[in-house]
Formats: C-alpha cells, sequence, structure tokens
C-alpha cells in the first residue's frame, strides 16, 4: 500500500488553479470566512427588532462590551464610532481563520502525486497562517491608519509627524530668544524620521506575530496528532482555540491604537506643554 505523506509547509499549498491563478488552500479558508461573515450579517439584518432577544440579544451585548473597551483605549467615542466597525471586522476575520485552520477536518484535502511519492493536501488551512494574509492585514492597518490621520488632523500634520519641517522653520523667528533651537530642531527633524521608520517596522510586527502565532499552533497541533491520535491532543486544541482569539484581539487593539495615535496633532500638545497659562487664559475666557 502506497504512503501518503503530510508535512506542514510555509507558504500555502495551491489546490486549484483559475487560468494562471492559483488559488491556495489558505485563500480557500479566507474566502469561506468572508461567506460565514456574510452570512451572519445577512441572517442578523433580517431579524432586527426594537426589543432584541435571542441572537440579536447577544450580540448587542457583545457590541455594547466592546465599545466600551474601545473608548477606554481612544479615550473618545466620537474616534470609537469611526474607527470600531474596520476593527471588529478584522476582529472576527481573524477569528474565524483562526479557529478554521485549528478545527480537525479529518480526510478533506487532495492527494497529489509527484516523482512516485503521494502527498496530502489539505482543503482548509488558516488565511492567517499564510504570511502573504498577514502582510495584507497589515499593511491595510498602517496605511489605515495614516489615512484616518490625514482626514483627520490633516495632510500637513500628518507628514510634519514623520518629516518636521515646521522644526526648521522656526529656527530663525525663535533663534534670538533661545539659541538651542538650533540643536533641538535637528534632533526633532531626526525622531520625525524615526517614526517614518517606525511605520515599517509596525508592518513587519503585525505580519510575523500573527502569522508565526497561527503558523506554529497548526504545527504544534499537527505534530500532537501525528504522535498521540487520541485525547491528548485535545488539551492542544483548546489551547489554541484561546491562542486564535486572544491574536485575533491583540491584532484589534493594536489597530485602535494606530488610529488613535494618527488622530492626535503633536503641535497642539506641545503648544499646550509650552504655553499653559495661554491655553488656561484661554479656558477661562470662553
Amino acid at each position: 500500500m502506497e504512503k501518503i505523506t503530510h508535512t506542514a509547509t510555509l507558504f500555502a499549498e495551491p489546490i486549484y488553479h483559475i487560468g494562471s491563478f492559483p488559488v491556495t488552500n489558505a485563500l480557500f479558508t479566507s474566502w469561506i470566512t468572508v461567506l460565514i461573515l456574510a452570512l451572519v450579517v445577512f441572517i442578523l439584518r433580517r431579524q432586527i427588532k426594537e426589543i432584541p432577544k435571542g441572537l440579536q440579544n447577544l450580540v448587542e451585548i457583545i457590541l455594547e462590551g466592546a465599545l466600551t473597551l474601545c473608548d477606554q483605549i481612544t479615550g473618545n467615542r466620537q474616534i470609537t464610532n469611526k474607527v470600531f466597525p474596520f476593527a471588529i471586522s478584522i476582529f472576527f476575520y481573524i477569528l474565524i481563520n483562526n479557529w478554521l485552520g485549528i478545527m480537525p477536518f479529518g480526510g478533506l484535502g487532495l492527494v497529489e502525486t509527484e516523482h512516485g511519492k503521494s502527498a496530502f493536501i489539505p482543503l482548509i488551512r488558516s488565511g492567517t497562517a499564510d504570511i502573504n494574509t498577514t502582510f495584507a492585514l497589515a499593511l491595510i492597518a498602517v496605511l489605515g491608519a495614516n489615512f484616518f490621520g490625514i482626514f483627520t488632523i490633516g495632510l500637513w500634520k500628518t507628514i510634519n509627524k514623520y518629516f518636521n519641517f515646521n522644526a526648521f522653520s522656526g529656527i530663525f523667528t525663535k533663534i534670538r530668544k533661545d539659541p538651542t533651537v538650533l540643536a533641538v530642531a535637528p534632533i526633532s527633524f531626526f525622531v520625525g524620521v524615526l517614526e517614518f521608520i517606525a511605520e515599517f517596522a509596525k508592518v513587519a510586527s503585525l505580519t510575523f506575530r500573527l502569522f508565526g502565532n497561527v503558523f506554529a499552533g497548526e504545527v504544534l497541533l499537527l505534530s500532537m496528532s501525528a504522535i498521540f491520535a487520541y485525547l491528548i491532543p485535545i488539551p492542544f486544541l483548546f489551547l489554541e482555540i484561546f491562542v486564535g482569539f486572544i491574536q485575533a484581539f491583540i491584532f484589534s487593539t493594536l489597530i485602535l491604537v494606530y488610529f488613535t495615535i494618527a488622530s492626535q496633532d503633536h503641535g497642539e500638545h506641545e503648544e499646550e506643554h509650552k504655553h499653559p497659562e495661554h491655553k488656561a487664559s484661554l479656558r477661562s475666557v470662553t
């Protein structure tokens, strides 16, 4: 009898081709995730009532708790209302992807034979266990935060967070009163450049944190199932269910943090620190 092997690979395995476009098992799982979310939203949409009951009541409780948690992170309900739909959508997308990848779906897969050896390719693999997916999510999160900052505080102020041109423009007006501005301005500009470089670090951090944890969990479950077929892998399965939830929660929380930081005007905070008595007098007048 021919032996069929299955090994965990860093890359997602193709299971179908649409023309020259390969459909991988991770992409297939992502499509299933989107379909599940669409069906849940469609069902809830049809069953919305003024007096909630059943599933609607449960969903409203969850959303209310999530909104309260978001308020603690953003510190502003207006920002929460703008960012929450995006963050909660990413949370459920990652969560369902994480859980689908670790569920025991038995022999759902394909057998491919190459060079006389047969290999089993599972149809279901978590989309977040593919680095392409996590990179796309990270890129959307970081770019989205910067675009949110542009729409919230303006393009010029957002650019000045990374390339502090105001620091140099103020040299000529401040040098007589404060000669130290000649040393402070280049430092402020350099710090801004570091913040710009940190945006790329955010993308890398979000990408590899999510991918590493989810992929490691799938490898762990595969290894434990190969060594111990029954009972013993069950505690590890529950552990990975918890890890899948935590990773989705961390990713969505970081999105809230990035969007909140992007919406803040650093220049106004600096003015408040430099001229607190002026700000206080303005408040008393108003």
